[in-house]
């Protein structure tokens, strides 16, 4: 009659938990509440598993458990199974027990009760010494009489009656142990056969949002209950195994470095973006992808979107790499892969159009500069897939486009990797160009992996501290540079004076070759060579937020205002030192 949902963890257990458990009920003691959903209907359905251990019948069951499963499991197991129970130890060793009372201990209100509940392993017998010396034999039920221990698996059986008479006759009828057995029935065996345990009853019409907010309210010490584990069962209960589905599909997605942290549930809201946008397209309704609309997505849905999503995917890893984005830990947003992969399911072939990559370029290069996808995002979704689609058709600046903006006193706030912001820049300088100080190459998809390119120090730290320069400065984004490992040891803790002709000495780079690899990080060798700090961050800041302007394709507003003068120590306005213009082939679009 009472089963689990296909959701639900399996049950975990260990032997101390049920053996606490046992004592609490011997004692009256509460246990908490179960919760339980009412089966079948046209409202929600998941697919039914029968609790761990009950015989499977068939037959379809009235409830389904979502708050309660460790303990009832454990209660079945021990009381009702009549099977060993297959648990373990408080550090994790597999064990099978089976579980007795020990009456006399039970009896004794000076006994913690807990001591009287023994598990046994399935051979009934207590070895010590190494096992060389027997403690206790339960081998048998004679054995059992004779140590007055209660098997509990045969409580709830038809054999409790036989048990107690043969009780009575292995003693003889003796009056004591007829007084012992007739107080254990009425102040333990009692207490079990009356135990009632308080029931929550969700119906049938309980929405599937409900259950999963319920769920997670009340399943505390449990394993989360995720979008997907919820869908996981609701397309069960139609013979579609969406685990094996997303499992096969994210071991291809994993393939591009890039997708190697979507995750089944940003897969489940870009299906549900894109169905929900198609629905729009056909009927005029609104378009969402918020959690409810997830769990109310239909398996024909699913399947009509789920390749079409995949394939967007790919697309926006092709993109991304464009962008000198080649890896998950770089990645600024993975949120911003739910539209950009519906978007790019909508457009198809389009997608291959010059003038759609470099609109679909800026558009992600505003959500990253602007932070636009660090909070709630689910309205931001839905009005990308609408603004972006039309724009590449000849409409007008989506609103992401619009919303987006940097001030410049944000640069020296950027000093980790936890900033979408920051990896951003990371990836911009890389498309900009920034080849290696020591051998010249640009920083590509093979190179990035080989050669274990990553952010570094241009004034390194030690030299930093030792000249007691502000800490938001080198800290920050401004004094950082994509740099393969090599280059790093090389550089260590000296100035840049020292390191740069270090280089040039000991790897045969020239002077003004190594200036233009300095100029492809917007690097100013004349400030760096100089040791000019305070110079050097106005400049290079200066740069960046140049090339940050032509990513947007949107001027960077207040590079002259109050409080970027006192932070910087000087006005952001103007061109760098040593600047040189754009790239050719980098225009505001591209970029």
């Amino acid at each position: 009659k009472v089963q689990l949902p296909d959701f639900q963890r399996g049950w975990v257990w260990d032997d101390s938990h049920i053996k606490s458990l046992i004592a609490s009920i011997s004692r009256s003691f509460p246990i908490g509440s179960v919760m339980l959903l009412e089966n079948g209907g046209d409202g929600v359905r998941f697919k039914p598993r029968p609790v761990q251990g009950a015989p499977v019948n068939g037959a379809a069951p009235e409830q389904l458990i979502l708050d309660g499963q460790q303990r009832m499991t454990s209660l079945y197991l021990a009381l009702r199974s009549g099977k060993p129970v297959a648990t373990r130890t408080e550090k994790g060793k597999k064990i099978d027990r089976y579980y007795y009372l020990d009456m006399v201990a039970c009896l004794d209100s000076d006994t913690e009760r807990e001591y009287a509940v023994v598990s046994i392993s399935p051979d009934r017998v207590v070895r010590t010494n190494f096992n060389r010396d027997i403690a206790l034999d339960l081998s048998t039920q004679e054995k059992e009489h004779e140590n007055d221990h209660f098997p509990l698996a045969v409580l709830f059986s038809d054999n409790y009656y036989a048990w107690c008479e043969a009780y009575r006759k292995h003693h003889n009828y003796n009056p004591e142990k007829m007084a012992q057995l007739g107080a254990f029935e009425q102040q333990i065996v009692q207490r079990f056969r009356t135990y009632r345990v308080p029931a929550i009853e969700l119906t049938r019409e309980t929405s599937k949002e409900a259950v999963c907010l319920v769920f997670e309210k009340v399943n505390t010490g449990g394993v989360a209950l995720t979008v997907f584990e919820l869908m996981t069962a609701t397309f069960a209960a139609d013979e579609y195994d969406l685990r094996q589905d997303w499992e096969s599909r994210q071991a291809r997605l994993a393939e591009k470095p890039v997708l190697g942290s979507v995750s089944a549930t940003d897969f489940l809201q870009a299906v549900t973006l894109l169905a929900s946008y198609q629905r729009h397209i056909e009927q005029g309704t609104g378009i969402t992808c918020k959690r409810r609309d997830i769990l109310n997505l239909t398996l024909e849905q699913y399947k009509a979107s789920a390749d079409l999503i995949e394939e967007g995917l790919y697309k926006s890893a092709r993109l991304l790499v464009r962008q000198k984005v080649f890896d998950a830990r770089n990645l600024p947003y993975r949120t911003q892969l739910v539209p950009l992969a519906a978007i790019c399911a909508v457009l198809g072939n389009s997608f291959d159009s010059d003038t759609v990559k470099q609109k679909l370029a800026r558009w992600y290069w505003c959500g990253v500069f602007g932070e636009l996808y660090g909070g709630t995002t689910e309205t931001r979704f839905a009005q990308d897939i609408t603004d972006v689609v039309e724009w590449t058709r000849g409409g007008s600046d989506p609103r992401t486009v619009r919303d987006a903006s940097l001030s410049p006193t944000r640069l020296l706030t950027l000093q980790t990797r936890q900033s979408a912001a920051y990896k951003g820049m990371m990836a911009l300088l890389m498309r900009v160009g920034s080849a290696d100080f020591i051998n010249g190459d640009d920083i590509e998809l093979t190179t990035f992996f080989d050669q274990a390119v990553d952010i570094h120090h241009i004034f390194p730290r030690s030299y930093c501290e030792k000249q007691a320069y502000p800490r938001h400065k080198w800290n920050s984004v401004v004094n950082k540079a994509p740099l393969t490992a090599r280059t790093n040891r090389i550089i260590g803790g000296k100035a840049p004076s020292y390191y740069l002709s270090k280089i040039e000495e000991n790897q045969g780079i020239g002077s003004e070759r190594l200036n233009t690899i300095l100029a492809s990080h917007l690097i100013s060798p004349t400030l760096l060579r100089g040791d000019d700090f305070d110079q050097f961050i106005r400049d290079r800041a200066r740069q960046i937020l140049d090339r940050i302007e032509g990513a947007m394709g949107k001027a960077v507003v207040g590079r002259d205002a109050d409080d970027v003068i006192a932070a910087f120590g000087g006005s952001l306005v103007g061109a760098g030192l040593d600047s040189t213009p754009l790239d050719q082939d980098t225009t505001v679009e591209e970029a």
